[in-house]
C-alpha cells in the first residue's frame, strides 16, 4: 500500500481534477491525504446562499470535508494561505495571499506533511495552472519544490487535455448545434495541455457517480443549476471520466499512456 498526497489551490479543485484518482486509490486500500493551499475565500457564491454572518471560507472548509468523506480521503489539511483571486486582480497582492507568498516557505509547510506521511506520490498541477489561475500556478511551483525537499519521487501534474476537449466539443456540436454543452465548453487555446505533452490518462468512468457526488458536496461553487451538474450523463462521463496527468520531469512526450492507477500506487 502507498500514500498519495494531493495538493490543490482551493476546495472543489480536487473533485474536478483528481476526484476519480483519489477515490480509486482509497478504494484500493491506499492512504489518501488532501492538502489545500487556501480556503477559497474569493470564490463566487449565488446570491442568498450564505447565512447573514456566514463566511465563505468557513463554508468551503466544511464542503471540503464532505467531499473528502465521499472520496474516501483519510486526512484533510490547509496550509493557511488566502485565496488570491483571478490573475490581475487586487487580491493577488493582498496580505497572506498564496500568489504573493514565498514559494520556499510554502513548500516547507507542504514538505512537512509529505515527510510526516512518508508520501510515495504527490499530485500538483501543470506549470501554467491548467488555465492560468495564479493559485494553480503557485501549486505547481510550491508542490515541485516540496517534493524536492521531502524526497518524494513520483510527482504527477494534473492537467486538462486540450485536444480531448476539442473532440468533445466537436461531437457535441454535431449532435446538437444549439446545445448548452457545446456552447459553454472552454474555447481558450491556452486552456489545458495538448495530447502529445500528457504522459498518463486515468480512466475513472466506473467512479463517475462518486466523482459527481464529490462535486455536489461543494454546493457553494457547483450548484444544482450549474453547467456541470446539468450535463446529460453521457456528456458528464465524456467530460470527467478521464483524468489527465503529466509525470513531473518526464521527457516522455508521445501522448498519454492509459493506466488504471499511477505508478507508485499499484497494489
Amino acid at each position: 500500500m502507498a500514500t498519495l498526497v494531493s495538493f490543490h489551490a482551493h476546495p472543489d479543485d480536487e473533485s474536478i481534477a483528481t476526484g476519480g484518482l483519489l477515490a480509486r486509490a482509497a478504494a484500493d486500500g491506499h492512504r489518501v491525504v488532501l492538502v489545500f493551499a487556501t480556503r477559497g475565500e474569493h470564490g463566487e457564491v449565488p446570491p442568498g446562499f450564505l447565512g447573514e454572518t456566514e463566511q465563505l471560507g468557513v463554508r468551503r472548509v466544511a464542503e471540503s470535508h464532505a467531499s473528502a468523506e465521499v472520496l474516501g480521503v483519510h486526512r484533510v489539511e490547509f496550509l493557511g494561505y488566502v485565496d488570491s483571486g483571478m490573475m490581475g486582480t487586487p487580491e493577488n497582492d493582498a496580505p497572506y495571499s498564496f500568489w504573493s507568498a514565498s514559494s520556499e516557505s510554502a513548500a516547507r509547510r507542504l514538505a512537512a506533511i509529505l515527510d510526516e506521511e512518508q508520501a510515495e506520490v504527490l499530485t500538483i498541477y501543470d506549470d501554467h495552472g491548467n488555465y492560468g489561475h495564479p493559485d494553480h500556478i503557485q501549486v505547481h511551483r510550491v508542490g515541485s519544490r516540496a517534493a524536492d525537499l521531502a524526497g518524494t519521487v513520483d510527482v504527477f501534474e494534473a492537467t486538462m487535455n486540450r485536444d480531448a476537449i476539442a473532440r468533445i466539443r466537436a461531437a457535441a456540436a454535431e449532435a446538437d448545434p444549439d446545445g448548452r454543452f457545446a456552447s459553454e465548453a472552454p474555447d481558450d487555446p491556452d486552456f489545458g495541455t495538448p495530447d502529445a505533452q500528457i504522459t498518463h490518462a486515468v480512466d475513472v468512468v466506473d467512479l463517475i457517480e462518486v466523482k459527481r457526488a464529490s462535486m455536489i458536496a461543494h454546493a457553494s461553487q457547483i450548484t444544482e443549476e450549474s453547467f456541470f451538474l446539468q450535463m446529460p450523463p453521457e456528456a458528464f462521463s465524456a467530460a470527467f471520466g478521464t483524468e489527465w496527468y503529466i509525470r513531473h520531469g518526464s521527457d516522455h512526450r508521445d501522448g498519454p499512456e492509459w493506466v488504471r492507477l499511477l505508478p507508485g500506487l499499484d497494489a
